[in-house]
């Protein structure tokens, strides 16, 4: 397994941010169902989001810190994928950024 970290600034409150997300993992579901395996996720503390999801027959768990002024995503994934590593962390900044924009969703 590979270790990714991906920081995400933002200017929200913690709780926009978790709704934000909450409202994400529900498109998600909807939007990748049969594409992906289940998308398991849980909120183990206020703050923090743990995720794991089966992609192409390779899991990847994933946790979400919601800090002051940004995020912090970690995500482990499987050997190979980690050969993409820079396109896999530029995907989850770009994706994460536009759903903390400022405008309300």
């Amino acid at each position: 397994m590979k270790s990714l970290e991906v920081r995400v600034p933002h200017q929200l409150e913690p709780a926009e941010v978790r709704r934000r997300l909450e409202q994400a993992i529900v498109r998600a579901r909807d939007e990748y169902s049969g594409k992906v395996g289940a998308i398991d996720a849980s909120w183990p503390a206020d703050d923090r989001l743990v995720v794991a999801v089966e992609v192409m027959g390779m899991n990847v768990d994933g946790e979400v810190e919601i800090l002051v002024e940004e995020l912090i995503v970690r995500l482990q994934v499987p050997g190979m994928a980690g050969l993409f590593a820079g396109k896999i962390k530029s995907g989850v900044a770009e994706r994460l950024g536009g759903l903390l924009e400022s405008a309300t969703s």
